[in-house]
């Protein structure tokens, strides 16, 4: 692409959009459309065409959504579903309809059948039954990825899908009615830490096992993918190899400095057992990820602390 490709990060504010948003700065991008949530309403068809219409961009990254853990997700299950639907559809269609070039739609590899066979490749889409905590969210994904599918196949839109693991970065969540497990876990631990509890509680068995990627490595992809001669499909990215949440709670309790003890909540929900990507496709392409969980777990516990820091 022309470094002077007009761009729309729908989502720019989010830990996924800000990523991809750093990704193209750093590749020397600098023409940006973005819009806050107050400033442009997904949800809303007619705002979203005005949009299109007027600022008329040639490349889309759809990062925006209603995202949140497995609390969240089981608790607000109708907007989970309402929401995600209407922004992907709004969006899609009208980068259709004003004729962008290039289209990325983000979704989440909680799209998969609950007990696919693992590592899951792309083709196990739609071949069982979901995960019940977050089948809402994860159905809305699955639209998303077939609005890609049907626009290309029936107009030729070169709309591309990418379904990453489990994200966590910079600019995540840290609150716990909302956020995801690992940075739940990092506030936990260091709130364990600073207060000296002695145990650190965490949801369901832990024995669930996870795969994490960075979130600049998925910018990192996504970019990839868009500067390739792809022009559809669904891509998985990952990191190709996971953990026990049990695991995954010790390393953050070692990169926090807490050395209490974990007390697992069995009565509570652990969601897909397991959910390990097969990424041959996206390596065909010659990409791979690059920043190792210990590693990563380090740079998201100092932005975890640097954002302490600015609200104290």
């Amino acid at each position: 692409m022309d470094k002077s490709t007009k761009i729309y990060i729908a989502g720019h504010a989010g830990m996924a959009g800000s990523a991809i948003q750093r990704r193209l700065a750093a590749a020397g991008f600098t023409n940006f459309i973005t819009r806050t949530r107050a400033e442009l309403d997904l949800t809303n068809q007619a705002a979203v065409d005005e949009f299109f219409a007027a600022e008329t961009p040639e490349v889309v990254y759809l990062a925006a959504g209603k995202v949140g853990g497995i609390k969240a997700n089981n608790n607000f299950r109708a907007e989970f579903i309402y929401e995600n639907l209407m922004i992907e559809a709004n969006v899609i269609h009208s980068a259709w309809k004003h004729g962008v070039q290039r289209l990325l739609f983000l979704g989440s590899s909680c799209i998969y059948p609950r007990d696919c066979a693992q590592p899951i490749r792309e083709d196990y889409l739609l071949s069982g039954p979901l995960e019940q905590t977050n089948e809402p969210y994860a159905v809305a994904k699955i639209l998303g990825v077939k609005l890609c599918e049907s626009y290309y196949r029936q107009y030729g839109a070169q709309f591309i899908s990418v379904m990453p693991s489990n994200l966590y970065g910079p600019n995540d969540s840290y609150d716990l009615e909302n956020c995801h497990v690992l940075p739940a876990l990092i506030r936990k631990a260091h709130e364990a830490k600073v207060g000296g509890t002695p145990e650190l509680i965490v949801w369901g068995s832990g024995n669930p096992r996870r795969e994490f990627l960075y979130v600049e490595d998925m910018a990192d992809a996504c970019v990839h993918l868009m500067d390739s001669d792809i022009d559809h499909g669904l891509y998985n990215v990952g990191m190709g190899d996971d953990l026990p949440i049990r695991e995954l709670a010790e390393l953050v309790m070692d990169v926090v400095g807490y050395d209490g003890k974990i007390v697992y909540e069995q009565n509570q929900p652990d969601g897909t057992p397991r959910k390990l990507l097969n990424i041959d496709r996206l390596k065909s392409l010659g990409w791979l990820a690059k920043t190792q969980l210990r590693d990563g777990i380090v740079l998201t516990y100092q932005d975890f602390l640097s954002r302490l820091d600015r609200h104290s």
